[in-house]
């Protein structure tokens, strides 16, 4: 697929056509996506096993990066038409490089094989050190050194490590980025859920660039340009960050979606396990193969490259046929799509205490109640571990899956204002939208906290209603702990 002089185009089930013309930074992005490094992403599914609940959900980083330096491009248009001769053309090619390549780094099954790293203190487990590796020493600054130069690749990995420091890098990193832009919409899409939706094309024609000012500390305050939404699409506005944030608990944390990486987590470190303590025999694969490889030296970046989803699902076979029986079993669970059963703690503990949440009260008194209720969580969580660690051997019987997201973040000085999304209201005054929306402002941070057990281990099940029933009458009686 080597570059000629003509136009080149991929057709996108999101965005239809995306053009690359024959100018010369477009040349070059061209053949950055034909890169190694960037092909591998073709490998790589962007929600990783939420394919086995949606089973639309089947896109790659490879089209999503894609779909990001387009969404880039678009927001650059609108940047350069605000400033005019002020436009800096060479700070707006690094940044829509930088949108290309922002992904490169991810493992097999992303952020599944990132907590593996996370666990073992595995540097090419985590993507961003791994992007910035492969953006500044491979075949992609290669591309960019042919055609800008040997500086031009340590600008871009720059702008990915450091957030948003101008408006061109909120192109890249911000509250209203091109990757959130393109991963909602396309996630939505491919994994037909119905909620979600955002009136893309007006919030955009109704973007502006606003300067607001900001100060940290001691620091004097400055003027500092970014994004800003005009009046016309407050509520567009909202069903974005509405949107966004009702993907979390329908997509992105899907009980059976987190089971799945639960047992892939369990089945991988067993097999690096095996394989570092010279017991590679009892993983069912060879030597030679890329996960044992990887095993054996984690901290080679061309052994991390070498692992894709592929490599994995082209192992399953093997893997069930291990010699060791958590390997064994883990695999067929995943081959069989014979997953784990869950049981949501927290919303059996809203039952089971009878806590109204939507009871009228003030601030202070939903605020101790959810203080009493997270107190009780963690303690069943905590008993549940313990009856696991001692009747568990191999596999654990019980794991416990903790997490939270919020639909929005105040400003947060430390942070500074690229990170906030900026309504300019009726009265020409430019706004945070917590501040002018009472809709977003009021959204609760969305919890989970649950349980999960083998779909035979009846014993785990007992286990786990009991502690909860237990915890729920012992805070009834003692309204101290509620």
């Amino acid at each position: 697929m080597a570059f000629t002089a003509k136009p080149q185009r991929i057709r996108d089930p999101l965005h239809n056509l995306i053009e690359f013309d024959t100018r010369q930074f477009e040349r070059m992005i061209w053949q950055v996506i034909q890169t190694r490094p960037f092909q591998r992403l073709r490998r790589v599914r962007q929600l990783g096993f939420s394919e086995l609940v949606y089973p639309g959900a089947t896109h790659t980083r490879f089209a999503h990066s894609i779909g990001v330096f387009h969404t880039a491009r678009r927001l650059m248009t609108l940047i350069e038409r605000h400033l005019g001769d002020q436009f800096q053309g060479h700070q707006a090619h690094v940044a829509m490089a930088a949108a290309l390549v922002h992904d490169v780094g991810h493992g097999m099954f992303s952020h599944a094989f990132e907590g593996i790293g996370k666990t073992l203190k595995l540097p090419m487990a985590h993507h961003e050190a791994v992007s910035d590796l492969l953006i500044r020493d491979s075949e992609i600054s290669e591309a960019f050194r042919k055609e800008f130069g040997s500086g031009f690749a340590n600008d871009v990995a720059d702008v990915i490590k450091r957030g948003p420091g101008n408006l061109y890098d909120a192109v890249v990193s911000s509250q209203f980025d091109a990757d959130r832009l393109d991963y909602m919409q396309r996630d939505r899409l491919m994994t037909g859920v119905r909620n979600s939706a955002i009136d893309f094309d007006w919030l955009v024609a109704n973007l502006e660039v606003g300067t607001v000012t900001h100060g940290v500390d001691e620091e004097a305050l400055r003027e500092i340009e970014t994004f800003v939404v005009g009046p016309k699409a407050l509520h567009a506005a909202e069903t974005y960050v509405l949107g966004l944030f009702q993907l979390y608990p329908n997509v992105y944390l899907h009980k059976t979606t987190r089971a799945a990486e639960k047992v892939f987590s369990l089945l991988l470190l067993r097999v690096i396990e095996l394989a570092q303590a010279g017991h590679v025999a009892k993983t069912g694969l060879s030597d030679r193969h890329p996960i044992v490889r990887f095993a054996l030296d984690p901290n080679s970046l061309p052994r991390a490259q070498s692992l894709d989803d592929t490599v994995f699902w082209g192992a399953l076979s093997m893997l069930a046929e291990a010699e060791d029986a958590a390997i064994r079993e883990n695999a067929l669970r995943l081959s069989e799509r014979r997953l784990p059963k869950c049981v949501d703690i927290r919303n059996a503990m809203i039952a089971a205490m009878r806590i109204d949440r939507a009871k009228p009260s003030t601030k202070e008194e939903k605020d101790e109640v959810e203080k009493g209720l997270e107190r009780a969580v963690l303690t069943v969580g905590q008993r549940l571990k313990e009856w696991s660690d001692t009747k568990s051997t191999g596999t654990p019987r019980i794991l416990i899956d903790q997490d939270s997201r919020g639909a929005y973040k105040r400003v947060q000085e430390s942070k500074g204002p690229l990170n906030q999304l900026r309504i300019r209201a009726a009265d020409g005054r430019i706004l945070d939208m917590a501040e002018i929306s009472p809709v977003v402002a009021g959204i609760e941070k969305f919890k989970l906290f649950r349980a999960y057990y083998g779909e035979q281990d009846v014993e785990a099940k007992t286990v786990i209603d009991s502690i909860i029933q237990e915890e729920c009458g012992r805070r009834d009686h003692d309204p101290s702990e509620a």
